[in-house]
């Protein structure tokens, strides 16, 4: 892989913000695209308009403020692909451009980040915790209410400085200058929440004090995926790259990162709406019930079953999400069952009321038809990908039937009044 600002020659240039997990990201999807046959790869850094501004992200032009450079220059051919944390791409589609590998996805869950090696339930009443997101924020208020939620912008070492204590283990290294939005401090905090993907990818996992499970704290839509981004009518001028991405690819990543965006297209949700949704693609032996789910019940009231789905319930989670769920052994002759499990939450922007739906639907691919060479269990088809969009839909029309819209101002993107204990929700 060559690293610089000019590409080589024959090189695919990568776009990439300049911040070190972008960095970190985009190196790794690089390498493993030239491990998988692509071409040389040249890193070319496009400084975004999120980075090194202090105006906080919902002023910024929420969840697309990081993308939008990096768009930019692929649509003016500065570059030829761009890596995204897939979260933070807008779900309208993007005229012109198309995303060409989902690889695996990391693990899905948040992580507190707390001084002393404090986890969320031992941290003393009224401890300050930052996040830059809604969701983060509210959920952390439910069920700790005593808490002072403060607002936190920055890259990951940055807001790992402000933890008292964790300022020398977190420094990797000179990153881009995304300040705090307020003024610079260090210490000031008694935890801080981020995703636990991109402490994994920065080898910074040893500043986790807990992992949070997603009965406590639900994922953002799309939290762990990378999304690779080309110019429609990329693969086909380079058919090395074309196989190396079908090579990186990862189907149940793609589907259910498919269901999750759908959702947050249905709620038409702003990116200072306090969503939540993970969905994961299940195998079972034909006959069986899924373990992961179990027959409670959670939200301000009970779910509406959808004619599809067996039941809804709440999936206990011991592991990580790359691994979604616990698969079955079919018998020789025998296709398993595959189902897509998507749960997904809205909430008051305190906390204090929330509803939580969860909705199954079987997938039409049979697991090891076609499997490629690296990369899913099972092929990504037309099908599959319906079923997710439908999915997705569904459960978002089951919520606002329910009343989300009651909850939250779902389209929020600059709420003038935060709830009490905060001090300005942002996106994540």
């Amino acid at each position: 892989m060559h690293d610089g600002q000019e590409p080589a020659t024959r090189a695919v240039r990568l776009g990439t913000r300049g911040s070190r997990l972008a960095l970190t990201q985009s190196t790794q999807v690089a390498r493993a695209l030239e491990d998988a046959g692509a071409p040389g790869i040249t890193l070319v850094t496009v400084r975004t308009q999120g980075d090194g501004d202090r105006t906080p992200l919902r002023d910024l032009g929420g969840a697309g403020v990081f993308a939008a450079l990096l768009r930019r220059a692929l649509l003016g051919s500065h570059v030829d692909l761009a890596v995204h944390s897939f979260k933070d791409l807008p779900t309208a589609p993007a005229s012109g451009l198309e995303v060409i590998c989902v690889p695996r996805r990391e693990d899905t869950r948040d992580a507190l980040c707390a001084r002393d090696g404090l986890t969320l339930e031992a941290l003393p009443a009224g401890s300050r915790v930052g996040t830059g997101s809604p969701r983060r924020a509210a959920q952390l208020l439910a069920v700790r209410p005593d808490l002072e939620v403060v607002d936190l912008r920055g890259n990951v070492p940055t807001r790992l400085a402000r933890v008292n204590g964790l300022a020398t283990a977190a420094a990797v290294g000179t990153d881009e200058p995304v300040a705090p939005a307020g003024p610079d401090a260090q210490g000031d905090l008694d935890a801080v929440v981020l995703a636990l993907a991109g402490l994994r990818r920065l080898g910074l996992e040893h500043c986790v004090s807990q992992v949070l499970d997603p009965e406590v704290m639900l994922p953002a839509p799309a939290q762990g995926a990378l999304a690779v981004e080309a110019r429609a009518g990329t693969l086909e001028e380079h058919e090395d790259l074309a196989r190396a991405a079908a090579r990186l690819e990862d189907a149940d990543t793609r589907v259910a990162v498919t269901a999750e965006r759908a959702l947050t297209a249905g709620l038409e949700a702003g990116c200072a709406a306090p969503v939540g949704a993970w969905a994961r693609v299940v195998d079972l032996e034909p006959g069986t019930h899924d373990p992961a789910s179990g027959p409670a019940q959670a939200g301000t009231g009970p779910a509406t079953q959808d004619s599809r789905s067996a039941t809804a319930g709440h999936p206990s989670v011991s592991g990580p999400s790359t691994a979604p769920g616990r698969r079955g052994s079919p018998g020789a002759g025998s296709v398993a069952r595959r189902e897509l499990v998507l749960r997904a939450l809205v909430s008051s922007p305190d906390g204090q009321r929330r509803l939580v739906r969860e909705r199954r639907v079987p997938l039409p691919g049979g697991r090891g038809q076609g499997v490629r060479p690296q990369g899913s269990s099972a092929p990504r088809t037309t099908s599959d990908l319906v079923t997710a969009e439908n999915l997705g839909a569904r459960v978002a029309s089951v919520l606002l039937e329910d009343g989300a819209g009651e909850l939250s101002d779902l389209q929020a993107r600059r709420p003038e009044h935060p709830p009490a204990g905060l001090s300005g929700p942002r996106q994540d």
